[in-house]
């Protein structure tokens, strides 16, 4: 498909730069089928059934953000670095910037004590860097000079500070590994989810680590030519189980964000431990997942394609015009949308 089906015009001030507060008071738009609703994320529990399951993403965000410098501690060249891949061994993939500067051999100082060194020239900006560091050495470094790697959009209007270090984690966040937040996760209190437990929902829990695909435009003119970044994940088989039952019970399976359904539809129905590189676009056949929570994308994106292809493109265009008339607020901060399959 024509990649450029799925551009619209966003205006800078619907980009969100904190989220809402409480996080379930965040707004709502139900869209089914060509109905729109204006709600609030508060409103959810009277959306859902007792019979559905609604699952989440409880992976963790690192502080993988680092700010490095050639050469010795007075050396003037400032590289940012956003760690995304642990080649195992103290070597990392990263993305720098400016990454056309460094030559394999360079050493990129972050402070006295944790440095990396350059391992042959960059390729589209990524770089591997060897910090020669055991992982708990390298965590505990990351965890003292990292910051979070929030998306560029917000970062090229502000700089990350304290408050994103509990703003950029979901509730259910517990296993490391993520480059970002899986942000549908994001407007969830553990008051709303006792008040789903009270409502008889269920709730089930997967494990995708987002990658850095997430912040890479589409830059192909065509979806056919698009190569889908791959990212890791497990289901287990007691959770498979559940959505097996679940579905054969006549119950709803939501899945509350992007990352969670593309790790659902990777494994159907079944367990499931490894990559996806799962490329959903509209025709694609949906086995599992019956209902989407999910935040308002970036034009262009891949996640955008996703949910065009899960509640249908027109609906999707009508969806985001209202959403933009209607102030509601963008990207990973911003509001939400309540996504019936079609």
């Amino acid at each position: 498909m024509d990649v450029d089906l799925f551009d619209f015009d966003l205006p800078d001030e619907a980009i969100a730069l904190r989220p809402a507060r409480p996080r379930d008071s965040a707004r709502l738009l139900q869209v089914a089928g060509s109905a729109l609703h204006d709600l609030a994320i508060s409103d959810l529990p009277s959306l859902l059934r007792a019979s559905d399951l609604l699952i989440f993403n409880n992976t963790r965000v690192l502080p993988l953000q680092l700010t490095a410098r050639r050469g010795t501690a007075g050396g003037t060249a400032r590289i940012e670095l956003t760690l995304f891949e642990n080649l195992g061994e103290g070597r990392w993939r990263a993305f720098a910037k400016p990454a056309r500067k460094l030559r394999g051999g360079d050493v990129l100082l972050i402070t006295e004590g944790f440095a990396a060194t350059v391992e042959g020239p960059h390729h589209e900006g990524q770089v591997v860097l060897d910090f020669a560091l055991h992982d708990d050495v390298m965590m505990a470094a990351l965890e003292r000079c990292g910051t979070l790697p929030l998306p560029p959009y917000i970062r090229k209007h502000r700089a990350v500070d304290a408050q994103d270090l509990d703003d950029y984690q979901t509730v259910l966040a517990r296993h490391d590994g993520a480059v970002a937040a899986p942000t549908a996760g994001l407007h969830f209190t553990k008051a709303m989810l006792s008040r789903l437990a009270a409502c008889g929902i269920e709730r089930g829990e997967v494990t995708l680590h987002v990658g850095p695909g997430t912040f890479l435009p589409v830059t192909a003119r065509n979806t056919d030519d698009h190569v889908m970044h791959g990212e890791w994940g497990r289901i287990d088989d007691e959770l498979a189980g559940r959505i097996r039952r679940t579905k054969d019970g006549g119950g709803r399976v939501v899945a509350v964000g992007t990352t969670c359904l593309r790790l659902l539809e990777s494994a159907g129905l079944a367990a499931f431990t490894g990559e996806t590189d799962i490329f959903i676009t509209p025709g694609y056949q949906f086995r599992v997942v019956d209902m989407l929570l999910t935040n308002f994308h970036l034009p262009r994106s891949t996640l955008f394609m996703l949910v065009a292809a899960f509640a249908g493109l027109e609906t999707m265009q009508a969806a985001y015009a209202h959403a933009i008339a209607a102030g509601y607020r963008f990207y990973s901060y911003g509001d939400a949308c309540l996504l019936e399959r079609s």
